[in-house]
C-alpha cells in the first residue's frame, strides 16, 4: 500500500480504456516498457549499494571488519535479494493484482474484498493495511533524505575539505526536487530509463573489476556461508540483519508499479540487469574490503579510481534523485487512492498532464514531505545515522504485505490451505526477523519513521471511522424520510417550479438529501428538473465507463443517478453526468451540497479526542466542489449538523 506504493504518478498512467475523453491506451513494445520500468521501478533498490555495507559495519553495530564477516555479510545480502525480492515479490506478489493494479492500497482493497462476508476479519485487515500505508509515508520521508545524502557524501571521499558542504548541497538538491513537483515529471521522466541503464552497467562493471582484487569473495554465493555467519555470531548477526535489510529497500516498488508496466517487463528487467548488477556490485565492495579494510569509510565510492569520483558523484546524485522522485510520486498516488477509499480527507489534487491521468501533484503532501525530509537530514546528519531509521519503515511494510497476501492467496485465489500457510509462514519468518532486528535501533533513529507512521495511522483510522459514522448518520436521517413517498407528497402539492436543473448530492439514493429539505424550507421552490446523485467508491482500481453511471427515472422529470468510481479513477462529476444521456446545460444547472458540521458526543463511536480530531479535519477538509470538479459559480452549499 507499499503500494509504494506507486511511482505511476511520475511515469504517467495512460488513460483507462473505458474512460471517455482520454486518449486510447497504447501498450508500448517490450523493450520500451523494460526501459521505462528501469527508470521508474528500480531507483530506490538500485541506489542501496551507496550505503548498505557502510552501515552494516558501522562501529556502533559492534561487528568486526574481518574476512569471515565480510564474506558472511555479502552472502546474506545476495541471498536476501534472491529470497525476498526474486521469490517473494517477483515470483509471488506480482501475481496478486487488483484488476491489474499493485501497491499496498490495491492489495488492501483486494484482501478486504476477499473476506467481505467476515466483517470482523475485514475490519482487522483494514487496520493492518492502513498501518502498512502509514509506514510507507515514513519510508517516503527517509528515502529522499538517505539517498541524496549518501550520494553527496562522495564529496568527502573526493576532497575531505568539502565535508562541510555535504549537508547544504543535499538540502539544495532536495528543496529543488520538491519545488519542481508542481511542473510535472513528463520531461525529466524521459531520461530516467537511460540514466538507470547506465547506472546499473557501471555498478556491474566496477563490481567485476574489484572482484579480481580478492576472488575469495565468490564464496559468498554459497548460501551456507551466510548461514554459518549467523550461527557463528548469533546476536551480532541478528543485529547486522537490521542493516542488511537496507539492500532490499525499494522492493515494494516492483509490486506498486505493476499496473503501469505489467509483471513481465518488471521480471525481465530484474533478472536481466538489476539483480545481476546489484549482486556484482555487492560482491565487488566485499572484495574491496577484503583487500583494503581502510575503504570502509565509504566502500561504494572507493570502488572507483580517483579520476572517476566526481563523475560518479554526479551520476549517483542523479540516480538518487530518480529514487526520491519515484517515492514522492508514489506517495501522491497512494494518497489519491486512500482519499477515494475513504481513509484520508479530501486534498487538492493537481493533474500535471492533459494526456496522462497518472501524473498528479498533491501540494499539501508535497510541502509536508519536504519539511519532514529537511528535518531528517538536519536531525540525523549522515546516511549511516539515517540507516538506523530506514529499516523499520521498510520491514514493517514488507511484513504487512506478506500478511495481506495470505488472505488474497487463500480467500481470493482459493489455494490449498497448507500451501498458503507454508508459503506465508516462510516469508513471514524472514520479514519478522528483519523487522525485529530493526526494532533494536528504536532509540538510534527507528522511532522517527514509527512516529510518522503512528501520526498518519491515527489520521487515516480516525478519518475512515469518522467518515463511516457520519455517512451512517446521514443515511439514518435520510432513511427516516424515504425519497419516493416524500417526492410523491411534495409533487402532489404542486410546488412552484423554476427553470433549470437542480442536482442534489445524497449519501443514500433511497433517502431525502438534507440539502433538498433545506432548499425547500428557505427558497420554497423546486426546479423543473431534479436529479438526486449518489457517488460510490468501489474497492477496485477502475470502473468501466459502461458501468460508471446508472439512471433511474422518477416522477415529473425527477431522476436518481448513481455514479461509481474506482480508487484509481479521476473523479469528475460533470463529465460523468454528461454520459448519463439526460443532457445538461452547464449554464442552467445548479449543484446543491450539504456541508456538515460535526458535533462530537460521548454517547458512542470513537473516543472524544478522536471525534474532535475528525471534526477539525472535516472543518479544514478540501472543498468538495473542487474534488468533484464542479463549476464554482454553480454550487450552493447548505449547512447541516451531524452528531457522532
Amino acid at each position: 500500500m507499499s503500494q509504494s506504493v506507486s511511482a505511476r504518478a511520475k511515469a504517467g498512467h495512460p488513460g483507462h480504456p473505458d474512460q471517455p475523453g482520454r486518449p486510447a491506451p497504447h501498450r508500448p513494445a517490450m523493450p520500451a516498457l523494460a526501459l521505462a520500468a528501469l527508470g521508474i521501478v528500480y531507483g530506490d533498490i538500485g541506489t542501496s549499494p551507496l550505503y548498505t555495507l557502510q552501515t552494516v559495519f558501522d562501529p556502533a553495530n559492534g561487528l568486526t571488519l574481518n574476512a569471515l564477516n565480510v564474506v558472511g555479510i555479502v552472502s546474506l545480502i545476495v541471498w536476501s535479494l534472491t529470497i525476498v525480492v526474486s521469490l517473494k515479490y517477483v515470483a509471488l506478489i506480482l501475481r496478486a493484482n487488483n484488476h491489474g493494479e499493485g501497491g499496498i492500497m490495491a492489495l488492501l482493497a483486494l484482501a478486504a474484498s476477499s473476506v467481505a462476508t467476515r466483517p470482523r476479519l475485514r475490519h482487522t485487515l483494514l487496520g493492518v493495511g492502513i498501518m502498512g500505508a502509514a509506514l510507507f509515508y515514513g519510508d517516503s520521508v527517509i528515502t529522499p533524505a538517505i539517498s541524496v545524502l549518501s550520494a553527496v557524501e562522495g564529496l568527502e571521499v573526493a576532497a575531505p575539505f568539502l565535508k562541510t558542504y555535504v549537508i547544504p548541497v543535499t538540502l539544495v538538491a532536495l528543496v529543488t526536487l520538491f519545488m519542481m513537483q508542481k511542473r510535472g515529471t513528463a520531461g525529466i521522466g524521459n531520461i530516467f530509463g537511460p540514466v538507470m541503464v547506465l547506472w546499473f552497467i557501471v555498478l556491474a562493471v566496477v563490481g567485476v573489476v574489484n572482484m579480481t582484487r580478492a576472488p575469495a569473495i565468490l564464496v559468498a554465493l554459497d548460501p551456507f556461508t551466510g548461514l554459518a555467519f549467523c550461527l557463528r555470531h548469533r546476536w551480532l548477526a541478528f543485529v547486522a540483519l537490521g542493516a542488511v535489510v537496507l539492500s532490499l529497500t525499494g522492493a515494494e516498488a516492483l509490486y506498486a508499479d505493476m499496473g503501469h508496466f505489467g509483471a513481465k517487463p518488471i521480471r525481465l528487467t530484474w533478472f536481466g540487469l538489476v539483480f545481476p548488477a546489484l549482486a556484482l556490485n555487492y560482491l565487488g565492495q566485499g572484495a574491496l574490503l577484503l583487500a583494503d579494510p581502510g575503504a570502509l569509510q565509504n566502500p561504494f565510492y572507493r570502488l572507483f579510481p580517483q579520476w572517476a569520483l566526481y563523475p560518479m558523484i554526479v551520476l549517483s546524485t542523479i540516480a538518487t534523485v530518480i529514487a526520491s522522485q519515484a517515492v514522492i510520486s508514489g506517495t501522491y498516488s497512494m494518497t489519491k487512492q486512500a482519499m477515494q477509499l475513504g481513509f484520508l480527507p479530501r486534498m487538492n489534487v493537481v493533474y500535471t498532464s492533459e494526456r496522462e491521468m497518472g501524473q498528479i501533484y498533491v501540494p499539501g503532501i508535497n510541502w509536508t514531505l519536504l519539511a519532514a525530509v529537511v528535518a531528517a537530514v538536519l536531525g540525523f546528519g549522515s546516511s549511516t545515522a539515517l540507516g538506523s531509521a530506514y529499516g523499520i519503515a521498510v520491514t514493517g511494510t514488507m511484513l504487512i504485505t506478506t500478511v495481506l497476501t495470505f488472505f488474497v492467496v487463500r480467500y481470493a485465489w482459493h489455494y490449498n490451505w497448507l500451501l498458503c500457510v507454508f508459503a506465508t509462514v516462510f516469508f513471514f519468518i524472514i520479514d519478522a526477523t528483519f523487522f525485529s532486528a530493526n526494532l533494536l535501533k528504536l532509540m538510534q533513529g527507528g522511532w522517527f519513521p514509527l512516529l510518522i507512521g503512528l501520526i498518519i495511522y491515527t489520521i487515516m483510522a480516525t478519518w475512515g471511522r469518522g467518515w463511516e459514522m457520519m455517512r451512517a448518520e446521514a443515511r439514518v436521517r435520510a432513511g427516516t424520510t424515504p425519497l419516493q413517498p416524500y417526492l410523491a407528497k411534495l409533487l402532489a402539492r404542486s410546488p412552484m417550479r423554476v427553470g433549470g436543473t437542480a442536482i442534489f448530492l445524497s449519501a443514500d439514493p433511497d433517502g431525502v438529501p438534507h440539502s433538498l429539505i433545506n432548499n425547500l424550507q428557505h427558497n420554497r421552490v423546486l426546479h423543473d428538473r431534479v436529479i438526486f446523485v449518489t457517488v460510490n467508491n468501489e474497492e477496485i482500481p477502475w470502473v468501466p465507463a459502461s458501468e460508471r453511471v446508472t439512471v433511474h427515472a422518477l416522477d415529473s422529470d425527477c431522476y436518481q443517478i448513481t455514479i461509481t468510481y474506482g480508487f484509481m479513477d479521476e473523479v469528475d462529476l460533470p463529465r460523468a453526468l454528461k454520459a448519463s444521456g439526460l443532457g445538461f446545460d452547464s449554464a442552467e444547472t445548479s449543484y446543491f451540497l450539504s456541508r456538515a458540521t460535526v458535533v462530537p458526543t460521548r454517547d458512542s463511536g470513537m473516543a472524544m479526542w478522536r471525534e474532535r480530531l475528525f471534526a477539525v479535519m472535516l472543518h479544514n477538509v478540501g472543498n468538495v466542489a473542487a474534488y468533484l470538479k464542479l463549476p464554482a459559480n454553480r454550487v450552493i452549499e447548505l449547512g447541516a449538523r451531524v452528531e457522532i
